[in-house]
């Protein structure tokens, strides 16, 4: 069983998803950040693919990713690194970017460096659905990889429906249309939102704005946990990443 079905069998609630750059701050301190996120007890850790233009990403993530490429992080690099990475990490794993980079890598080469690192899924936020489906969901279901979609509030019922369909271990819930980094503010039509989403068939994570423990609490209660990036990289950054994780558990 995919370590990520394994997770939300297990424990189902209040899962805490941590996400960082690989490479970050110091280039050889990917797997180091691993061993600190699982020895503190976080459930699931997502390694950002630094990429130079990063949509999605506020402004801490992308100076973040930015130190990382500028230091000599890579794919193939990340790969080299996480090679021994399932002799001491025992919780799932998920490598976050975007498509291009995969692209530009070759997709069988990823999948199968994947495979034999022991990635549990990916999240790829500007792969089409339909791209995806046609052309790579076989490739990736051959190599035990999950691709992790995404929806956001604009997602019509129609679209959440084929996602649904699609999706392997859990949705994204993206919580609003702004980038990483803002506030998850509490509104009547968000939450609306939220509910929808967990009536579907498949557990979620609530991503963008939890940066707390009042927030991932708040957007736990209506989802099966919740994802915290900037707020962890800015700890990263102060020199107090276990303290703020000690703070959210």
């Amino acid at each position: 069983m995919n370590r990520i079905d394994q997770l939300f069998q297990n424990k189902g609630k209040d899962i805490l998803s941590i996400y960082f750059p690989a490479g970050y701050p110091n280039l050889n301190d990917t797997v180091p950040n691993l061993k600190l996120l699982q020895d503190k007890g976080v459930d699931l850790v997502e390694i950002g693919i630094p990429f130079s233009d990063p949509l999605a990403d506020g402004p801490v993530i992308q100076i973040a990713a930015k130190k990382s490429l500028d230091q000599g992080m890579s794919l193939k690099l990340l790969f080299e690194q996480l090679k021994d990475v399932r002799k001491t990490i025992t919780m799932p794993l998920i490598l976050m970017g975007y498509w291009n980079v995969v692209f530009k890598y070759g997709v069988d080469a990823f999948l199968l460096d994947c495979q034999t690192c022991g990635i549990d899924g990916v999240i790829l936020a500007d792969l089409p659905l339909e791209e995806y489906e046609e052309e790579f969901k076989a490739k990736f279901e051959a190599h035990g990889v999950y691709n992790i979609l995404l929806v956001t509030p604009q997602t019509t019922d129609q679209r959440m429906a084929k996602i649904e369909k699609s999706a392997k271990g859990f949705l994204y819930m993206v919580s609003s249309s702004a980038t990483t980094g803002g506030a998850l503010e509490q509104s009547a039509e968000r939450e609306e939102y939220f509910k929808k989403v967990a009536r579907l068939d498949i557990p979620s994570l609530i991503g963008f704005g939890i940066h707390d423990k009042k927030s991932f609490q708040h957007a736990s209660s209506f989802s099966n946990g919740a994802i915290i990036g900037t707020a962890f990289i800015k700890a990263l950054n102060s020199g107090t990443a276990s303290e703020f994780l000690d703070s959210l558990l």
